[in-house]
C-alpha cells in the first residue's frame, strides 16, 4: 500500500486542485507528482527520510506531499509563518534531510541557520521564491517519473507537531495505515463528497484537519479542492453563491465570521450541500445563527492529531446543537472515570479511543507515548466529555491547560519557556482567555526581574521573534507575583485573578 495512491483511479479530466484561479486535473496532478517523485529520488531522498514541507495552501504543497509519500519518505508539514527559531527547532527535532519551501516562508527561511542543521542536505524552492542555497524547482521536483514505492501499513508517513494530549509540542508519528484507516472510517460514517463536489479549503494543510480531512478526503473522493491561503468572508461568499463551491470545511473562527457578516445575502449558502466544523468546539449560538440566517446546518465533529484526526462526526445526522456527533465506524470509544472505569451514560469522564487510526506514538519520546497509549491500544485523549442515550458525544472540557486559537493547539509551557528567555523576565504564567473571533487567545502574566523595566509591546515583539503568531500572547500583564502552591507549582486557574 501507499497513501499517495488516494489520488489515483479518478476521472483523468476531472479537476483535482484549484489554486490561484488555475485548475489542475487529476491527470495533470498525477504527472506532476510522478515527476516530483523522480526529482526527489534523483537527489537521494528515499525510504524514511524526513522531508519538511514549509508551504502554504497551494499546488506545491499537494505535489510535494504526495511525492514524499510516494518515495516512502516521511512528510513533516510545518507552518510557513513560523519564525526561523521555531523552524530550526522543528527541523532539528525530526532530523529533516530535505525541506521544500515556498515563497510564503521565504522571509522566515532566510533567518534559518543551516549550520545548526547538519542533516539538512537539500532545500527546494517550491515556486519562484528567493530561498537561499536552494535547488531550483526543475532540478529537484521535475525529474524523470518513477513509480510509487509500496510500503507496509505501519510505515511512517507523517510527523505532525502537536501538543494536544502530552504537553509541550512533540512530533506525532502517523503511519500510512493510520491515515488511510481514518479516511475509510470517515467515508463509511459521514456524508460523502462526490466527484462533482468542490470543497472550500482554507484550513492550513500543515494542520492535520487540513492534511487528512480537507486534502485527503477530497482526493480519495475524486472531488475538487479550492485551496485558499487567506480567509476573506466576502470573497468566500462570492465563491459559494456562484455555485463553484458545494462543500465547506473550516474551524469555528471561520463560522463565527460568517455568522457576523451582516452584508452576506440570505442565499449565500444555497448551493452548499455539506458544511463541516472541526479543530475546536463550535459555539451553539453560532450554529443557531447560521441556521436561522442562512438555513445552513454545520456538522460538527471531534478529533485530534493522534487519531489522524476524526473520532466523531454529526455529518448526515439530524441537528443536535452542542453535540459533536457519534463515533465513526471502526473506532471504539470509552468514557472513563478517575479509576479508568466506564462512566454511566450522561456522566462526564475522559474520552478514550481505539482503532487503526490511532497514532504510533511520539517521535523519540517513549515516556510521553506511554502516558497516552495503554498497553492494549487505547488512546487517552485527555479530553472530557459525556454521551447521551443516542450515543451523541458532548465535550465538557479538554486536555488540561491547552489553549486553542482558531483551531490550533497552543500549550502554555512553550510560550512560558520563550518569555523566560527575555533577560528582563523573572517569572511567567500563561492561560487561554475567551476571544470573539478565534475562540481563545493567549494571555500572559509576567513578573519582572529585579531592576528590570518591562512593557507589553516589547514583550509581544520578543515573542513574535520566537513563536508562530497564533501562539503569541495578545495580552501581557505585568504583575508583582504569580499564584503558586506550597510545592511551588503554578496555580494556573488563579492567574486571571492576579492584579497588576
Amino acid at each position: 500500500m501507499n497513501l499517495a495512491r488516494i489520488a489515483d483511479g479518478h476521472d483523468p479530466g476531472g479537476v483535482a486542485i484549484i489554486n490561484r484561479s488555475e485548475s489542475t486535473t487529476y491527470a495533470e496532478l498525477s504527472d506532476l507528482v510522478a515527476r516530483a517523485r523522480g526529482g526527489l529520488a534523483a537527489n537521494g531522498i528515499g525510504e524514511s527520510d524526513r522531508v519538511a514541507l514549509v508551504c502554504s495552501n497551494g499546488l506545491p504543497f499537494v505535489v510535494a506531499y504526495l511525492a514524499t509519500l510516494g518515495v516512502a519518505a516521511v512528510a513533516v508539514p510545518l507552518n510557513p509563518a513560523s519564525p526561523a527559531a521555531e523552524l530550526e527547532r522543528q527541523l532539528s527535532a525530526v532530523g529533516a534531510v530535505a525541506a521544500i519551501v515556498d515563497r510564503s516562508a521565504a522571509a522566515s527561511w532566510r533567518g534559518v541557520d543551516r549550520e545548526r542543521l547538519p542533516a539538512l542536505r537539500l532545500v527546494v524552492a517550491a515556486d519562484d521564491a528567493d530561498i537561499p542555497d536552494s535547488s531550483t524547482v526543475g532540478d529537484a521536483m521535475r525529474g524523470d517519473p518513477v513509480p510509487i514505492v509500496d510500503v507496509a501499513a505501519d510505515h511512517l508517513a507523517v510527523l505532525m507537531f502537536t501538543s494536544g494530549t502530552a504537553g509541550a509540542p512533540r512530533a506525532a508519528m502517523l503511519t500510512h495505515g493510520n491515515l488511510q484507516a481514518n479516511l475509510e472510517q470517515a467515508r463509511t460514517s459521514t456524508e460523502r463528497l462526490r466527484p462533482d463536489d468542490v470543497l472550500y479549503g482554507v484550513i492550513p494543510l500543515f494542520h492535520i484537519f487540513g492534511l487528512n480531512v480537507v486534502l485527503g478526503m477530497t482526493l480519495m473522493s475524486g472531488a475538487a479542492l479550492l485551496l485558499v491561503q487567506r480567509f476573506d468572508p466576502a470573497t468566500a461568499i462570492e465563491s459559494f453563491r456562484s455555485g463553484k463551491v458545494t462543500a465547506i470545511a473550516g474551524a469555528p473562527a471561520m463560522w463565527v465570521a460568517f455568522s457576523h457578516f451582516d452584508e452576506a445575502p440570505d442565499d449565500s449558502f444555497a448551493n452548499v450541500r455539506i458544511a463541516y466544523s472541526g479543530a475546536a468546539k463550535l459555539p451553539v449560538a453560532v450554529s443557531e445563527r447560521l441556521e436561522a440566517r442562512f438555513g445552513l446546518f454545520v456538522a460538527e465533529g471531534y478529533g485530534l492529531t493522534e487519531a489522524a484526526p476524526i473520532v466523531t462526526s454529526s455529518s448526515g445526522l439530524p441537528p443536535k446543537y452542542g453535540s459533536v456527533g457519534v463515533v465513526l465506524d471502526g473506532i471504539e470509544m470509552r468514557i472513563v472515570d478517575e479509576n479508568d472505569d466506564d462512566c454511566l451514560v450522561g456522566d462526564a469522564g475522559e474520552i478514550w479511543i481505539r482503532g487503526d487510526n490511532v497514532f504510533a506514538g511520539y517521535l523519540d519520546d517513549p515516556e510521553a507515548t506511554a502516558r497516552v497509549l495503554t498497553t492494549d491500544g487505547w488512546l487517552r485523549t485527555g479530553d472530557i466529555g459525556y454521551c447521551d442515550d443516542d450515543g451523541r458525544l458532548y465535550l465538557v472540557d479538554r486536555a488540561k491547560d491547552l489553549v486553542i486559537v482558531s483551531g490550533f493547539n497552543v500549550f502554555p509551557a512553550e510560550v512560558e519557556e520563550v518569555l523566560l528567555q527575555h533577560p528582563g523576565v523573572d517569572d511567567v504564567g500563561v492561560i487561554g482567555v475567551p476571544h470573539p473571533h478565534t475562540g481563545e487567545a493567549v494571555k500572559a502574566f509576567v513578573v519582572a526581574a529585579p531592576g528590570a523595566t518591562l512593557d507589553e509591546e516589547s514583550l509581544i515583539d520578543f515573542a513574535l521573534g520566537h513563536l508562530a503568531r497564533y501562539k503569541c500572547p495578545s495580552k501581557i500583564v505585568i504583575v508583582d507575583q504569580l499564584p503558586r502552591n506550597a510545592a511551588g507549582k503554578l496555580v494556573r486557574r488563579d492567574l486571571d485573578g492576579v492584579l497588576a
